[in-house]
């Protein structure tokens, strides 16, 4: 999970400030309706130094998500990746997950947010493997979630909204209570969604399958990174809607995303997947993923940023 240094800075409205500076009033505006958009955001150590993975496409999509929610974010997305770059030099950080953050603050109480005014932060923080070191190699063990994601015409599963992640944490929550690590949440059609914070992958029969965008999930940029991967390793790989069912006769399951990266899936409501260990092709996908990240493999699609040019 994540650490915190409270040594460090945070960019804060375009300054930076002392970690125990960056702080909101109690009537701030998301603290009582849940108004905010955010990013997670991987500075991986490459071999050329640190460098952030797919910075542009991430902070895109801050934007697209403040979009949908009718906030005005008070900078550019030149400005924002400019803030992700230097809190990572700034605190002189070689790897670091980076959680930019838009939000509305303190002005008005009342569910019409006018005359709010947005904020922006940007932390930086330390966070290994999402899911557990173990993981990424051996695989975990997963449920399907009594709780389901919401309708589209709900709340917008395509926002990265703070108030959606009430849903991810009952997923997680009564997964955890469960004895598993994580859940798979279904959509109101009882169709495969996707992870609390992960999208999820399933092969079958050499054919990589995962939900589309109507199925009430994030579009994770991981997630199109391996779409990406997988058809440059030479991969069939289709955007379908899934059927509970299949979970269990899959030969393989991964999840995806900035957090969780590629990890395997062994098991699903105890039932064992494939032989309930990481299958080859994920095992393939992962070392080219990783490759990239680490410079052994050419970054042909540009995606990443170096922190020192």
């Amino acid at each position: 999970m994540a650490e915190f240094n409270e040594n460090a800075k945070i960019w804060y409205d375009g300054k930076m400030v002392d970690w125990k500076e960056a702080t909101v009033h109690v009537m701030c505006h998301a603290l009582h309706y849940g108004s905010s958009v955010f990013e997670g955001i991987r500075c991986y150590d490459t071999k050329k130094g640190p460098a952030i993975f797919r910075l542009h496409d991430h902070i895109k999509r801050l934007f697209n998500s403040a979009k949908i929610y009718r906030m005005e974010i008070p900078f550019t997305i030149e400005q924002l990746e400019q803030a992700c770059i230097n809190i990572v030099k700034i605190n002189n950080m070689r790897s670091a997950y980076l959680r930019p953050i838009a939000f509305r603050g303190y002005g008005r109480l009342g569910v019409d947010p006018k005359d709010t005014p947005v904020q922006v932060v940007v932390a930086a923080l330390d966070w290994g493997k999402y899911l557990g070191d173990e993981a990424i190699n051996i695989g975990v063990d997963v449920r399907v979630s009594s709780w389901n994601r919401m309708q589209s015409n709900t709340l917008p599963a395509m926002a990265k909204a703070g108030s959606n992640y009430m849903n991810s944490q009952l997923i997680k929550m009564e997964a955890a209570a469960d004895g598993y690590l994580e859940g798979i949440a279904l959509t109101p059609q009882g169709l495969i969604s996707e992870g609390s914070g992960e999208n999820l992958f399933l092969i079958y029969g050499g054919k990589i399958i995962t939900p589309p965008l109507f199925a009430s999930i994030l579009p994770g940029i991981t997630r199109d990174s391996i779409i990406t991967i997988a058809r440059e390793l030479g991969y069939v790989v289709e955007e379908q809607m899934i059927p509970r069912e299949m979970l269990y006769i899959a030969d393989e399951l991964f999840f995806t995303g900035t957090a969780a990266e590629v990890t395997p899936i062994k098991s699903v409501d105890r039932i064992l997947i494939g032989t309930g260990k990481r299958g080859p092709i994920t095992e393939r996908i992962q070392k080219h993923f990783f490759g990239i990240l680490t410079g052994d493999i050419e970054d042909k699609y540009g995606w990443l940023t170096p922190i020192y040019v």
